[in-house]
């Protein structure tokens, strides 16, 4: 016959009193309905000793996301300088321009330009250098100062699992969603939306870059529409589509700030 010490059957008393309170738990969390329910869950992946960048991109081409807040009066003369910029950039540099937009929603008078370094960071320390002294560009930087309100920009790399960036012929519109993460958060972000493209490729999904200098943190999603219209109408068709109401419900607890911008094409820009 088997006896316990008082001290064994407290002990066996309080494991028990934990296991209950454990499975009332688990029993529960899945009553939990509702979309406010749903923002709550966040689901996390183990941690790795590799960089975010070598775990989430698989190239080398670095990209610099140029943002001109152009006063009002302008911004016709600045396009036109731009233009002429951007060809002497591909002629005394390695960069090329993959996308030049005006912002029809969201920040007026602001351009946004993306360039490609496809030699990652020698060829941009090496267009950095020229950009600096030669003298072009500084006759350039002269005048084109004299035309903006603000100026920033930042150095990025792209998704692995977004579409390669390539030429777009037009007419076209293009959303530019910038999302701001919480630190620590960009691989979790990027294990969902791997998932998530899936069920958005009916919406032209163009590049998906993600800040390595500047702004840190940061995420860039940009989408092509023929117009607003189809913009709206794509967007609810996702909804009805099995997984993605679970992409959002993982990815908006992530989210510290975002922005939507309507971007229309300048003349020059390689996406129309």
């Amino acid at each position: 016959m088997l006896t316990f010490s008082t001290s064994e059957l407290l002990r066996k008393d309080e494991a028990t009193t934990q296991t209950e309170t454990e499975e009332k738990i688990e029993a529960e969390l899945p009553t939990k309905k509702g979309w406010f329910g749903k923002l709550l869950n966040v689901r996390t992946i183990a941690p790795s000793k590799e960089s975010h960048a070598k775990s989430l991109s698989n190239k080398q081409n670095l990209y610099e996301v140029m943002f001109h807040s152009v006063k009002p009066e302008y911004m016709e003369e600045y396009l036109k300088q731009f233009e002429s910029y951007q060809h002497m950039m591909h002629a005394k540099t390695g960069a090329t321009l993959k996308g030049s937009f005006t912002v029809e929603i969201g920040n007026q008078d602001e351009a946004i330009h993306i360039w490609e370094y496809a030699g990652g960071y020698p060829e941009l320390n090496d267009a950095t250098e020229v950009y600096r002294k030669d003298m072009d560009f500084i006759e350039f930087r002269k005048a084109r100062n004299k035309m903006l309100n603000a100026r920033s920009n930042q150095v990025l790399l792209a998704f692995n699992f977004w579409p390669e960036l390539v030429p777009r012929e037009g007419p076209n519109i293009y959303e530019m969603r910038s999302y701001t993460l919480k630190a620590g958060t960009m691989i979790e972000w990027a294990n969902n939306w791997s998932r998530g493209i899936q069920h958005r490729q009916s919406s032209n999904p163009v590049t998906g870059l993600f800040s390595q200098i500047g702004e840190l943190y940061q995420v860039h999603h940009i989408w092509c529409y023929k117009d607003l219209q189809m913009r709206k109408e794509t967007r609810e068709s996702a909804w009805q589509k099995p997984g993605w109401d679970e992409v959002v419900q993982y990815t908006v607890p992530l989210i510290r700030h975002m922005q939507s911008r309507i971007l229309i094409p300048t003349p020059f820009s390689p996406l129309q």
